[in-house]
């Protein structure tokens, strides 16, 4: 199967639904208007609230959103073949993942840029508010250890990998500063950029020569624990230092990379077509897969955690991103668009994995021993050892593989052949930088949670400017995901990510859709209440057999039984508080509909009046 003509759909049906149903649901269902006072001039602090050009904006929020999700799992997916995880990514992105992520946003915007478990609190009551706030900090440092796990296996002995990944932290400040503080009052962007995106390809390249000095390499070479030591450090530093200083200049410079990325492999997709030689369909849709033991569904649609739809990006949603947005209408766009652009990676990484032959797939995802019993042969493993200068045989995770099938495509362009090492480290750079700020932003937006968690008990510890609170809390969230990864593996870790990252997009959905029927809209509640329906039926299939099938196991074997019992804890507590979140918001929306008045009423966005009710612009170009 041509790889092309596939893409040329995926991307058609990408522009139709930004086109027009974003378009209707800005307009329509919330009614966005440029005239209403974003957040971020209301609270501007200088710290947290900082209204920011769109792009920026942009660019903060994809990267924050766009993780190990739509790289790692469309590339763990195509176990079961090309058709499930591609009609997954397509489908679930415009019919469920980009209307979460645009809803959240507008939901927070409209609540002054507060959390999630805030809106709850809000909209439904304050014990469901609490509750909330409990399963968003779990899922958060789930999530953490889920993305943490793949940079862990990535980075890993590989100097090169280490030192351009460490080379963004400082080139980063230096654009903060630049951008935000060299001309005060002024926010500078062209000359920053340039900067950056220069430093770090030149970063990318110097990396061959430092992993091949005698002097230096031996100084960057890490065990697996060494790394999670230093994500550890960066989660922290990006947590407590303002958000112009680090967080919101390294996650634009990693944006230019992964916009980048993504444009060159649609090119070289384009020029290359490579040919998906898996089939649609393979053995391993029953079950019994070698890399995922379950059957396609429900374990498809948590395999692909993020891609097609993510509760984390809700959070992101509600956390950092609804502080910078400069007008309203601009929800729209960063929302929706972001997930949309997010899917496409997904698909990207489906088309590369694919192109690989299944034996040299199997190889690299599968250990040495159980590969030996699958009865695959590999076909060019040697030869792309040789080649990219590293073992690849039983690296596990996803990411390798994602590398060398990226790194394959790329070299398929005339001229690039000989550079295949320079494009397999790219790869890496390339994913390290996709999960590195979702790690940062989602350890702010754990942080923010946690801190109005703890205001509960003592009010000074839910302050955003309290130092201590902001390192106790910062330092409590990088422990507990440092925790997880230290000991846990991905094919522990991943299916416990996948199950509460898409428990998380259903209580999101549930919340939008209690805070859409509070406030007249119950007409057009049908368009986030449908998705939630289906995330919470596979996600909890899902969770009932991963439980049994993996976390069961591991509790009762000696060596892991302490990580098997904190996994199926974690599991059984965030089932238990999704169920209770989700069937609080059904009843609330059960009370409003019989003519309850709700417990609240949206924030006032304009000077002496309320949010307006029309929008700012036909549907059409909202």
């Amino acid at each position: 199967m041509n790889a092309l003509p596939l893409l040329l759909v995926v991307l058609g049906i990408f522009v139709v639904a930004y086109r027009y149903y974003s378009a209707f649901l800005a307009s329509r269902a919330f009614a966005l208007n440029d005239l209403n006072v974003t957040p971020a001039h209301r609270f501007n602090d200088g710290h947290n609230y900082v209204p920011s050009p769109r792009w920026v904006v942009f660019g903060h929020h994809f990267a924050a959103i766009a993780g190990a999700g739509p790289l790692v799992g469309p590339t763990l997916a195509a176990q079961f073949g090309y058709a499930p995880g591609l009609l997954w990514l397509v489908a679930g992105a415009v019919l469920a993942g980009a209307v979460h992520d645009m809803t959240a946003l507008i939901g927070s915007i409209r609540h002054d840029g507060r959390s999630l478990p805030h809106i709850v609190l809000r909209e439904v009551g304050p014990a469901t508010g609490i509750v909330a706030m409990l399963a968003v900090v779990i899922n958060l440092i789930i999530a953490m250890a889920g993305l943490a796990i793949v940079v862990v296996n990535a980075l890993s002995q590989s100097p090169w990998g280490v030192f351009t990944i460490g080379m963004s932290i400082p080139i980063a400040l230096v654009m903060g500063w630049w951008m935000f503080r060299s001309v005060p009052g002024r926010v500078q962007v062209l000359a920053p950029s340039i900067f950056g995106v220069i430093a770090l390809g030149f970063a990318l390249f110097a990396g061959r020569w430092v992993a091949g000095s005698s002097a230096l390499a031996p100084h960057l070479v890490f065990s697996n624990h060494g790394i999670v030591i230093l994500l550890c450090a960066y989660g922290f530093l990006a947590s407590t230092l303002p958000v112009w200083m680090l967080l919101e200049p390294r996650d634009y410079l990693s944006t230019y990379i992964k916009l980048g990325t993504i444009a060159a492999l649609i090119a070289g997709v384009l020029y290359v077509h490579p040919t998906l030689r898996f089939p649609a369909f393979t053995q391993y849709v029953h079950g019994g897969g070698p890399i995922i033991p379950g059957k396609v569904f429900p374990f498809l649609f948590v395999t692909i955690a993020c891609g097609a739809i993510s509760g984390f990006h809700s959070l992101v949603a509600s956390g950092t991103t609804p502080k910078l947005i400069d007008k309203e209408c601009q929800a729209r766009f960063i929302g929706y668009g972001a997930m949309l652009a997010e899917s496409l990676v997904g698909v990207l990484a489906l088309i590369a994995a694919c192109s690989l032959n299944m034996g040299d797939y199997f190889a690299i995802n599968v250990p040495p021993a159980a590969f030996a019993k699958l009865g695959l042969t590999s076909v060019h493993l040697a030869e792309f050892s040789r080649l990219i200068g590293e073992p690849l045989a039983g690296r596990t995770g996803g990411a390798v593989s994602l590398a060398v099938g990226m790194a394959q495509i790329f070299s398929g362009i005339p001229g690039m052949a000989g550079l295949t090492s320079y494009w397999f480290h790219f790869a890496i750079l390339f994913e390290a930088l996709f999960i590195l700020t979702t790690i940062d932003a989602g350890t702010r937006v754990a942080r923010y949670v946690l801190q109005e968690l703890m205001g509960k008990v003592h009010k000074p510890l839910g302050s955003a400017r309290s130092l201590s609170s902001n390192l106790t809390a910062s330092a409590f969230i990088v422990v507990c995901w440092g925790y997880l990864v230290w000991g846990g593996t991905i094919s522990t870790i991943w299916p416990l990510f996948g199950t509460a990252n898409q428990l998380m997009a259903a209580i999101a959905l549930t919340t939008m859709t209690t805070w859409l029927v509070n406030h007249g809209r119950a007409a057009y509640a049908w368009f986030t209440a449908v998705p939630a329906a289906f995330v919470l039926v596979t996600t909890i299939s899902a969770a009932v057999l991963s439980t049994i099938n993996v976390f069961w196991p591991m509790a009762h074997h000696a060596g892991t039984e302490a990580q098997g019992w904190v996994e199926i804890t974690l599991m059984s507590l965030f089932v238990f508080g999704s169920g209770v979140i989700i069937v609080s918001t059904t009843a609330r929306c059960i009370q409003t509909l019989r003519g309850t008045p709700p417990p609240s009423a949206e924030s006032p966005a304009i000077d002496g009046g309320r949010i307006s009710p029309q929008p700012a612009a036909p549907y059409r170009c909202c």
